[in-house]
């Protein structure tokens, strides 16, 4: 224990500049763009109370820049010249913010004509030369010049530390080399010039050679080339470059801060917890709202948690969890727990039969498993912890093994003991992503039934646009705040497994899981339950993740030799492109290297500019190499080698060495609470992405076979997302079209080109299937007109003669727009809300962006929702006739099974008609199946 004080100074200029980009476009009153901004200050309000919980402090004050000019600007009248001006819908939150801050406890600072960067500096040294520690929270690199043994910086943003090895490391000199280094570099930022073309490294090499710029300056003869001329012409300038860049620790703050030099005039206070939730009704901040209602803390109760420990081993030198950081955030039934929590280690049979007999007399036991690996096929338990009270939590240590760790209970004893409790349905489980804890338990062969609960999958659906992780959810919920598993584990190249943490840290974090899982159930489910359509689709996601789960199990065979021989003729194919483009170029270049490529593009062979980078070289992006493929040979053999290149590093070499040992079959995982409409993404590895435009990629899919005796088939809905406009919209002529079994796209050319549909031509239909699926998407005229190549002015004609014979289809996109600015989201047509948080942005090309998303998003999440009730009526057909037939893989609105050859006539005919059968829409669904001996020939 240390009686060493800490003051903790934040940059507020940095801070709301990272909100105000952070956040989405927030208003007091959503949806209405008159009403004043709010982001920055919500953004602001976490980052200053995250904060506030992270970094404990006795002394503290949030600096801003105070309006108006500052001294250096009468140094130099150039001075942060180049600046934007500040954006209207962050000016007008300045003073809220500043309001706000001071109300969360904070004291505040901004000092005519000082800069915050010189107040933090005076404040900084003043503390340090006290003995105080000094925690300075910026982004600010410039900061890094006042690092000592007792002034740190820290960007909460990105984690990133400056002590003295960490600015060395960072920069090559140490801190007290910083003002030397910048005056070199300069400052584009606020328009301070350096010593031209002298960049970090040479600024650094310098200045360890010479010790400092002083010592530069002495001998600025003796550097040579063009960077010694260059530094001989600032030379008349570096002093005035260094007055500039040094930030001022000797500021005269006295009419500021009562009693400097001590610090107590920026104690650090309380919450004004009346004048917040006053604060935040203003603003719309209802979530806020209810968090001060819900969780107010009564000042005898902080008293009386001061004088008390945390129940389960906490320290003496420990924070009260009613310390004052924590008032306000941590409420009144949350904390009262938080600082009651009854923890048990089960190393005792005793204990175990107690704890058995409690989780099988409950009606609801969260459970959570501690692993030694996150691929959850090949996981092994470390232990298991439950929980069927809030703030009652056991963990049963199975196979911790470092050294003198204490005996625990023989772990396959346990789980044998605990597997017809785990296989029992009636018994009610809930977790936080229970899909991974079912592959765990089944690697040791228990079967878990009885999930009745997931807290991921419930905050996918009620709050699909914010994270979901459990430290996030018991945040966001609960107002509690958890042990990190890299503090626990650490991190990177040094990060243990769980099995060598110790028992009792291992113990609390654990039960911590499923204390948490089951408090942030209690706060979700009511409010699923409460609204039909959401609990319908949380309903459908339970049933996916139980479908997903057997897909994942299931695996799917792959043919290696095949993989093998497509990597060897890609590999000769790929070298016989390089020598290719070699003789174009004349000269042998490295054809992944965007430099090299544009000296022999634009300088070698003349090719015309298409773009340029934000650093202004011309561009050879693969939107550049496309373009001028139609032209020119080089960029076409570019195209070619990097696609080639891609599918063979990807697949054909990795794929059949990602076989798993005990099955010989590979696992994908399906992530669920991933993609805001609703979709499936598969990773380790990623199958949906196998490319099928091309002949390459399509032989891909040959090297997904079954074993002896089956075949692979797959089905897929035909034209879903124009079937879901059809029947959302109800446009009379696009519900005739799939009614009467019309091909849509023949039938949309000849509503626009004016002609009988049995007289479209292939090129009328090729433009109408680009308009029926660009529109989809919110595709404008100059969209369209770079798909089709043609001029803008036709492809608006063409959206305009489409509008015109569809008008049902642009008054849904009409109507579905007005409503999303109104609601701030969309639904699916089972009722999945899709939040489109840029929907009211000022920022046209963000508005525009949320605006075609809300057109699309209702058909893409809608036939997200039908390929789910697909998959998980088809599961249960299977499961109910007992087929042999497996499912292997989701692939967009596309099922893929393997068959036993007895069975294939029933899938022939079965599969089909099931999918089309999930759902009652205004126009039929079609699900086409085919049946090949791998994945390519059942297309």
């Amino acid at each position: 224990m240390t009686d060493k004080k800490t003051l903790l100074l934040v940059d507020g200029s940095s801070y709301l500049y990272r909100a105000f980009h952070a956040m989405p476009d927030l208003r007091a009153v959503p949806g209405d763009p008159s009403s004043p901004a709010t982001g920055a200050i919500r953004g602001m309000i976490n980052m200053m109370q995250s904060l506030r919980r992270e970094v404990r402090a006795d002394y503290a004050a949030c600096v801003f820049d105070a309006p108006g000019k500052t001294f250096r600007d009468d140094w130099y009248p150039d001075y942060k010249a180049n600046r934007s001006p500040m954006p209207d819908d962050l000016r007008t939150q300045i003073p809220p913010i500043h309001e706000v801050v001071r109300l969360l406890g904070w004291p505040v600072l901004h000092v005519p004509l000082v800069e915050a960067d010189d107040v933090i500096g005076t404040l900084a040294k003043t503390a340090a030369l006290q003995g105080i520690e000094v925690i300075v929270s910026s982004g600010d690199k410039d900061m890094s010049q006042l690092v000592d043994a007792h002034i740190t910086i820290i960007d909460t943003m990105n984690g990133k530390k400056r002590d003295v090895a960490g600015v060395t490391a960072e920069f090559g000199v140490p801190p007290s080399l910083m003002v030397d280094y910048q005056t070199l570099v300069g400052d584009t930022v606020d328009n301070v010039p350096g010593v031209d073309k002298v960049g970090p490294k040479t600024a650094a090499k310098w200045l360890l050679q010479y010790g400092s710029l002083d010592e530069l300056v002495a001998h600025a003869d003796e550097i040579k080339g063009q960077a010694g001329e260059n530094l001989r012409k600032a030379l008349d300038w570096l002093p005035q470059g260094r007055r500039l860049v040094t930030i001022r620790t000797d500021c005269d703050l006295s009419e500021h801060i009562v009693g400097l030099p001590a610090l107590d005039g920026i104690a650090i206070g309380p919450q004004q917890v009346d004048a917040l939730k006053v604060f935040y009704e203003n603003y719309g901040f209802k979530s806020l709202v209810r968090t001060l209602e819900a969780h107010a803390v009564p000042p005898e109760l902080i008293e009386e948690n001061n004088r008390s420990k945390k129940k389960g081993g906490a320290s003496d030198a420990g924070p009260g969890l009613f310390d004052e950081p924590a008032v306000g955030h941590l409420g009144d039934e949350a904390a009262e727990k938080a600082s009651n929590l009854a923890y048990d280690t089960v190393t005792t049979w005793e204990m175990f039969d107690a704890w058995l007999a409690k989780i099988e007399a409950a009606e609801l036991v969260a459970i959570d498993t501690e692993t030694t690996s996150l691929d959850e096929m090949r996981a092994e338990i470390v232990g298991l912890s439950f929980s069927v009270t809030p703030g009652e939590a056991a963990y049963v240590p199975l196979a911790h093994n470092y050294p003198d760790a204490p005996e625990q209970l023989p772990r396959e004893e346990v789980l044998a003991r605990l597997k017809p409790w785990l296989e029992n349905g009636a018994k009610k489980k809930l977790g936080q992503h229970i899909k991974y804890d079912r592959h765990v338990l089944a690697n040791h062969g228990i079967e878990v039934q009885g999930y009745a609960h997931d807290t991921m999958l419930q905050s996918y659906v009620l709050e699909v646009h914010k994270p979901h992780g459990l430290a996030s959810l018991a945040e966001r919920h609960l107002g509690r705040s958890g042990i990190d598993y890299e503090d626990l584990c650490g991190k990177g190249a040094k990060q243990i497994s769980f099995s060598q943490v110790a028992i009792d840290k291992a113990a609390e974090y654990s039960c911590e899981d499923s204390d948490q899982t089951l408090d942030v159930h209690r706060v979700l489910w009511p409010q699923l339950e409460a609204d039909e359509k959401l609990r319908f689709v949380y309903e459908l996601e339970m049933a996916s993740s139980e479908a997903l789960y057997r897909i994942e199990r299931n695996g799917v065979l792959i043919d290696a030799p095949t993989l093998a021989a497509q990597s060897h003729q890609l590999g000769t194919r790929i070298m016989q492109l390089e020598q290719e483009a070699y003789e174009i170029a004349g000269q042998p270049f490295n054809l992944g290297s965007p430099k090299q490529i544009g000296e022999i593009f634009f300088t070698k062979l003349g090719l015309p500019i298409i773009k340029k980078t934000p650093s202004g070289a011309p561009s050879t992006d693969e939107e550049v190499l496309e373009k001028l493929a139609d032209d020119f040979p080089l960029p076409a053999k570019l195209l070619e080698h990097r696609s080639l290149s891609k599918l063979k590093g990807t697949y054909t070499d990795k794929l059949g060495q990602l076989a798993h040992p005990r099955t010989g079959r590979v696992h994908t995982h399906y992530a669920q609470a991933v993609a805001v409409t609703g979709r499936l993404s598969s990773n380790d590895p990623n199958l949906q992405n196998i490319p099928v435009k091309t002949a390459e990629g399509r032989r891909v899919r040959e090297a997904f076979v079954a074993p002896a005796g089956s075949v692979i088939a797959s089905a897929d809905y035909s034209q879903i997302e124009l079937r879901i406009m059809a029947h959302i919209s109800g446009d009379a002529s696009l519900l005739r079209a799939f009614t009467e079994g019309i091909d849509v796209h023949r039938a949309t050319a000849a509503e626009v080109f004016g002609t009988a549909v049995d007289q479209v031509s292939s090129e009328q239909r090729r433009y109408a299937k680009v308009i029926n699926f660009g529109l989809i998407y919110g595709m404008s005229s100059f969209g369209l007109a770079k798909n089709l190549g043609i001029e803008t002015k036709a492809a608006a004609s063409y959206i305009d003669r489409y509008f015109a014979r569809y008008p049902g289809v642009k008054a849904y996109m009409d109507e579905t727009r007005m409503s999303a600015k109104e609601k701030g989201y969309v639904e699916t047509v089972f009722g999945r809300r899709l939040y489109l948080p840029e929907i009211n942005s000022p920022n046209g090309p963000r508005r525009g962006g949320a605006e075609r998303a809300a057109i699309n998003a209702p058909m893409q999440g809608t036939a997200a929702d039908l390929i789910k009730l697909s998959m998980v009526k088809v599961q249960d057909v299977l499961d109910a006739e007992k087929r042999a037939t497996k499912m292997i893989m989701q692939v967009h609105d596309e099922l893929v099974f393997e068959v036993p050859e007895a069975e294939v006539e029933w899938v022939r005919s079965e599969i089909p008609k099931l999918m089309a059968g999930v759902a009652d829409l205004k126009v039929p669904l079609l699900a086409e199946l085919g049946v090949g001996p791998n994945w390519d020939k059942a297309h």
